[in-house]
């Protein structure tokens, strides 16, 4: 479960979050500069909140008043970008793979078959970077963030620039996620249809809080 109770404040709006997370996929909604990427960045810990607390499945990574700052590495916490972002020399093989590198064995929670497999990645194994389509390379870089056995996965608009045809091909690789996979997800983005296809429970973050949808 997660949990968050802080404050984080930026030159254009201050965010004040109070979060208790128990479901598989919860959705967050919002409109551009709302303060969507900034809630991940501190949970994931690319930024830092002055005051509060979060913390993952009874760990805490942040506690101001203890002084606690777990660093990222430690957090368990896989982020996936609006945009991929794979090693360009290497191929989808060794890309997927380079999030094995730094697990130990016993911390595994997914097999490099069942992955590419529920993600539809066979025909793609060889090729490089340069040969992906936006919506194939958005898909092995889930992959990778499976493969590295996260806690938590949060998704930053990850279909933000794609066309119409190939978020319809994605959504689904999301719901799969959603029903098979026994890791938790936060999914945000400004378009309200992509959680109501994944059937998300949705908050919204207006003025720097979390509401109801």
């Amino acid at each position: 479960m997660l949990k968050c109770d802080f404050q984080y404040r930026h030159a254009d709006f201050q965010l004040n979050v109070e979060l208790e997370m128990q479901q598989q996929l919860l959705g967050i909604v919002g409109p551009s500069g709302s303060g969507k990427s900034t809630l991940l960045k501190n949970i994931v810990g690319l930024l830092k909140p002055q005051q509060g607390c979060i913390q993952l499945n009874g760990q805490v990574f942040i506690d101001t008043q203890q002084n606690i700052d777990v660093p990222m590495y430690q957090r368990k916490i896989a982020l996936i970008f609006q945009n991929a972002l794979l090693f360009p020399h290497m191929n989808v093989k060794q890309n997927l793979l380079y999030a094995e590198k730094l697990l130990d064995q016993t911390e595994q929670k997914f097999q490099f078959d069942e992955i590419v497999e529920l993600l539809d990645l066979k025909a793609l194994i060889q090729r490089k970077a340069h040969q992906l389509s936006g919506g194939e390379a958005q898909r092995v870089s889930i992959g990778r963030a499976l493969l590295s056995s996260p806690n938590l996965l949060l998704l930053d608009e990850p279909l933000t620039g794609l066309d119409r045809s190939l978020k319809q091909q994605i959504l689904p690789f999301f719901k799969r996620m959603k029903d098979e996979l026994n890791v938790p997800m936060i999914y945000v983005t400004h378009h309200p249809e992509e959680l109501e296809y994944l059937e998300a429970e949705t908050l919204q973050l207006h003025q720097g809080t979390l509401q109801p949808f």
